[in-house]
């Protein structure tokens, strides 16, 4: 199955570099470049797309409304570049629906592994993105807007334990040792918690934990490593690419990149329902 991709963003050799990784990939196909939000919305409505890989900050409708549109109208997945020194608006885009983040200075194998977890309905975030969510919350007081009761009551006793695992950030193997169930039930509960709130990816279950007081941010939390998503990214094989930035993504003579653009551990966070 061949993913459909709209690349959004107001900088034209950033566009098209981007365009030109992905569409060099045999199961990845770049439908539209767009130079602002609103073409980005409009693309993948006409295009049935299934990944829009947006800029945060874009003239006219910016990255947050064009991915508040996009989920709100659609079924497609959005990735959020951001640079992570100066955007502010992680946490909105967040709530907006993004399913995944990347920085700028995205390797080329990264951006690529991005865009097919994502498709795959996973969520993805940065090592710097994620830190910096945590910081987020850490830096505001419990809300208190919506009590538990009058969202989580839809929850069994063991998908509220699930949900509380999932807020810190445990990986499915981790919660089913927590739970001493397996990992399969672990999926169906995650599934169940994701379906019963209305969530898109177990990055929105992590905000609704926080914004319905399931876990209560603290300094001793956000320094906790217990609480950062463990990254379940595999190695490439041997002999697989070499790093390269994006500027330098080279091609093999069948105009393919070497090796398919496999990722590399460590480079960013996967969270798998």
């Amino acid at each position: 199955m061949t993913i459909r991709v709209v690349v959004a963003d107001d900088q034209e050799l950033v566009r098209s570099g981007f365009a030109m990784i992905l569409d060099a990939q045999p199961d990845i196909e770049v439908v539209a470049e767009a130079g602002d939000g609103r073409a980005a919305v409009e693309a993948v409505r006409r295009l049935a797309s299934d990944v829009a890989l947006l800029d945060i900050r874009m003239p006219g409708t910016d990255g947050i409304e064009a991915c508040r549109a996009i989920g709100a109208g659609t079924d497609c997945r959005t990735v959020m570049l951001t640079t992570f020194d100066s955007d502010e608006y992680v946490y909105e885009a967040l709530h907006a629906g993004a399913s995944g983040f990347l920085l700028k200075d995205v390797r080329r194998d990264d951006l690529v592994h991005a865009v097919r977890v994502v498709a795959a309905g996973d969520s993805l975030l940065a090592p710097s993105v994620a830190r910096r969510l945590i910081a987020e919350y850490t830096s505001r007081p419990p809300a208190a807007a919506v009590a538990p009761s009058a969202r989580l009551d839809v929850l069994t006793a063991r998908e509220r334990e699930t949900l509380l695992h999932l807020a810190h950030g445990l990986s499915n193997a981790e919660i089913a040792a927590a739970l001493v169930v397996s990992e399969h039930t672990v999926k169906t509960h995650v599934g169940n918690v994701l379906s019963k709130l209305g969530l898109r990816d177990r990055i929105q279950a992590v905000i609704c934990a926080y914004e319905c007081g399931v876990v209560t941010p603290s300094p001793a939390v956000a320094l906790s490593p217990a609480v950062a998503p463990p990254p379940a990214v595999a190695p490439p094989p041997e002999g697989g690419p070499a790093s390269g930035s994006l500027a330098r993504g080279s091609r093999s003579p069948s105009g393919k990149p070497p090796g398919g653009g496999s990722a590399r551990a460590g480079r960013s966070t996967r969270w798998s329902p």
